[in-house]
């Protein structure tokens, strides 16, 4: 496994509609544990392609729940119901956290790694990180959803909560 360099915004590649997977071999798990090495020495909750650079809809999310680790191939939304309005940070965005509102609920359909197809339901803060990512797989940014930007007084706030 390798620690990967984070793409940081602006950068072409955060932008863009990524490729769909369609060989599921070495090279892709090798991907799946780099990204997972290089989200947990970033601190992040979750990590997709693009963010290291590569045109690929594959994503990472763990959110250190009961749920482990989510590795997402060609994730699709199914369905999505209620809202939830919350604090949103990115590792491209460096220091940037905004207030952002999304559905409460989500499923999904994806693969894993071997090629295997699942169905996942997930809400509040897995569902948001979930969305979060699979946003970044369609080239949509976090920036784009912001309601307000949270300054550090108001950041502290909320994760006191």
């Amino acid at each position: 496994m390798a620690i990967r360099k984070i793409v940081m915004y602006p950068n072409d590649i955060l932008e863009k509609h990524c490729q769909e997977v369609k060989k599921f071999d070495k090279k892709l798990g090798k991907l799946l544990d780099d990204m997972y090495e290089t989200m947990i020495e970033y601190d992040g909750v979750g990590l997709a392609a693009p963010q290291i650079g590569v045109d690929a809809r594959v994503a990472v999310v763990d959110i250190e729940d009961e749920t482990g680790t989510i590795e997402m191939i060609n994730p699709l939304i199914l369905e999505t119901k209620g809202e939830q309005t919350g604090p949103e940070g990115c590792l491209s965005f460096p220091g940037l956290f905004g207030e952002v509102s999304r559905p409460n609920y989500v499923k999904i359909e994806a693969f894993d790694r071997k090629g295997r197809k699942y169905t996942l339901e997930a809400e509040e803060f897995l569902a948001r990180a979930i969305q979060h990512e699979i946003d970044h797989l369609d080239g949509v940014l976090f920036t784009s959803k912001v309601l307000k930007y949270l300054s550090e007084d108001e950041l502290k706030g909320v994760e006191a909560e």
